[in-house]
């Protein structure tokens, strides 16, 4: 596969921290030994969750959004693997698979687009070869019963894990159709219009082409759905949504009640699990909130998720630690090493 990197222990213990009389994640998760046969290994693995990033912010640009997307792996991974091995998390249970690497992409595209129209086709251009190789990857590890753990990355791969994981579930012959649900956390519906492929419109290009079934909307803000957007929601009965506001401004319902609509709403096959960083406050990406749900909030989330969902895939988007712009936040990381060890211990309880 030209833009994955399989990752061998080497690579893994150089970002593991050991020490005397502790065991860390990086000792413990499992990786393949022989990535040239990389599908049938992998099969043979008893890890039921397959961790990998797809490090890149060509879907955010291409959607005229800050780039720096590609600057959360190695943060989040460096903090991943030096969770404390114990009896609440052993991390056998994971195999790191690796991460995409699409910087030739954007080398090209960046030194050879001539105006900022020129930039946005290509990038948009990019995003539709993103598009291939993420699902290509993606099926096969669905088709082998494996549930993938994505750290974006832009929302743009939204839809190739989308489509690989529906692709790939229905090969295993446990759906009849080629069809998933999903429930997304994000500030944002990323339902815009399909004018190309960014990050902005992942479910609406999945839910066209036939791959996603319903889709909710977690926390969305109402300063930022577009008119045209929410006339079509309103008018699609597979897509629902709550809003930020009418959970914690008007008080319409609870944080824990809202998820449980998501869950009860998406119950009738396996779901896909998105969330959105944007929709953390002051949590550095693309666009950053003054305004939005809290950390504790993220993981009661992803644990209510995993636990009362049919679980399909866990995707987190769209953080950084460094924008293009020169902010940097280096806890961001650390962040998502919470909400994946969260989505670990509730799911692997079912």
């Amino acid at each position: 596969m030209k833009h994955f990197k399989f990752y061998s222990k080497k690579d893994i213990l150089s970002l593991t921290k050991v020490r005397r009389f502790e065991t860390k994640l990086g000792e413990r998760v499992q990786y393949l030994k022989n990535e040239g046969e990389w599908p049938d290994v992998l099969q043979q693995s008893s890890a039921k969750y397959v961790l990998l990033g797809i490090p890149e912010d060509i879907g955010i640009k291409a959607n005229y959004g800050i780039g720096g997307a590609d600057t959360n792996w190695y943060p989040f991974l460096h903090s991943f693997l030096n969770i404390q091995s114990n009896d609440f998390f052993t991390g056998d249970e994971v195999l790191l698979l690796g991460h995409f690497d699409f910087g030739d992409l954007k080398y090209l595209i960046e030194n050879n687009a001539y105006n900022q129209d020129e930039l946005i086709d290509a990038y948009r251009h990019a995003v539709n070869i993103i598009d291939e190789e993420v699902e290509k990857l993606i099926k096969a590890i669905a088709s082998l019963k494996k549930i993938p753990i994505v750290i974006g990355g832009g929302h743009n791969n939204a839809y190739p894990i989308i489509k690989g994981v529906a692709k790939g579930l229905h090969k295993t012959g446990v759906l009849p159709l080629a069809q998933i649900n999903c429930i997304n956390l994000d500030a944002h519906s990323d339902y815009r219009t399909m004018e190309g492929r960014h990050s902005g419109n992942s479910f609406r290009y999945a839910e066209a082409d036939g791959y996603l079934g319903k889709y909710y909307i977690l926390g969305l803000h109402e300063n930022y759905v577009q008119q045209n957007v929410l006339t079509d929601i309103h008018a699609n009965p597979f897509v629902q949504f709550c809003t930020y506001e009418d959970i914690f401004i008007h008080e319409k319902k609870n944080f824990i009640q809202s998820i449980a609509h998501a869950t009860g709403y998406t119950e009738d096959t396996y779901t896909g699990i998105e969330m959105d960083m944007d929709s953390i406050q002051h949590t550095l990406s693309s666009a950053r909130t003054p305004a939005g749900i809290t950390s504790l909030h993220a993981r009661q989330y992803i644990n209510f998720a995993a636990t009362d969902c049919k679980v399909a895939y866990l995707h987190i988007g769209e953080a950084a630690c460094q924008l293009s712009d020169g902010v940097k936040d280096d806890i961001t990381g650390k962040l998502i090493s919470y909400l994946v060890s969260d989505f670990v211990k509730a799911n692997s309880q079912i």
